[in-house]
């Protein structure tokens, strides 16, 4: 295998791998604001305020794998 497959498929894994996790948790943070809202529909703001931080802290992560994927793939 030559260097530039292997920093493709490095590539790959890194934005794959580094996708995964934030994808579920963004699934469990959506999941959990739409029953705390069915449970307690007049605490809607607290929990929209809440769910939008959640969910930008879990995309941070894969922006992170994003940089880290494109740091290897041009370098």
């Amino acid at each position: 295998m030559d260097v530039a497959s292997a920093k493709l498929i490095a590539t790959a894994l890194a934005i794959g791998l580094g996708a995964i996790g934030p994808g579920i948790g963004i699934g469990i943070i959506a999941g959990g604001a739409v029953q705390a809202l069915g449970r307690n529909p007049e605490a809607e703001p607290q929990i929209r305020t809440m769910m939008i931080l959640g969910i930008a802290f879990a995309e941070a992560v894969v922006i992170y794998a994003l940089v880290f994927a494109l740091i290897i793939k041009f370098t």
